[in-house]
């Protein structure tokens, strides 16, 4: 395990940063989190530019080691902060199992949500177009199904225990679930799932708090 505490930046209202942070809770690891990225800018900055040439967030350094893209981050946490944690098992088809949610969410959940998050959450009223919003919340849905239809067997997205799927996963609920003025179908194995991730420290505190 490293000595230094790590430092995350990036503001604390983006789910990818939710998802580092919600990870850290569930490790009990401390740790320093610079605003950064949006009304915070910096991320634009020739220092931040150097650690992260995407100019995204989170970005997370320890020492001399620098880290982006969040569900690298939240394995590289597991491996050197967690070792044994059963968020992330050891055994490489339930790791592997693990990880193909994560590469889930960036291959099919995050492009469905974003269109509708930022059509609503971070569009201001006048300027909302609710009529492509709900196109793309109908397609949205269709990925949801999914995970609705698996946690109709299971507790959690990868089965019987609490890994970083949910954390991953459960971060893009949220958002689905949340945001207001759209119709949305019935996913009551989704939505129960929801609620008891809701009752973890991390997700409350971090995932939780009302949208921006």
């Amino acid at each position: 395990m490293a000595d230094t505490k790590p430092t995350i930046w990036g503001r604390a209202n983006s789910v990818n940063v939710q998802k580092v942070l919600w990870c850290c809770t569930e490790l009990g690891l401390a740790y320093e989190r610079i605003d950064a990225g949006m009304q915070y800018g910096k991320t634009r900055e020739a220092d931040y530019l150097a650690m992260n040439p995407n100019a995204r967030i989170p970005t997370l350094v320890e020492g001399d080691f620098v880290l982006w893209e969040s569900n690298s981050i939240m394995r590289y946490l597991c491996l050197a902060h967690g070792r044994g944690t059963p968020i992330y098992p050891e055994a490489p088809k339930q790791r592997a199992s693990v990880d193909r949610w994560l590469d889930w969410t960036l291959s099919t959940v995050q492009p469905v949500d974003r269109p509708v998050f930022w059509g609503i959450v971070r569009t201001a009223p006048a300027e909302r177009d609710m009529i492509q919003v709900q196109r793309d919340a109908d397609a949205a849905a269709e990925v949801w199904a999914i995970a609705d239809r698996l946690l109709a067997t299971r507790p959690f997205i990868d089965g019987d225990a609490f890994t970083l799927a949910d954390i991953a996963v459960g971060s893009y609920a949220r958002r689905w679930l949340g945001v207001e003025g759209i119709s949305r179908p019935a996913q009551p194995h989704l939505t129960r799932w929801l609620a008891e991730l809701g009752k973890r420290p991390g997700f409350a505190q971090f995932v939780a708090p009302p949208m921006s």
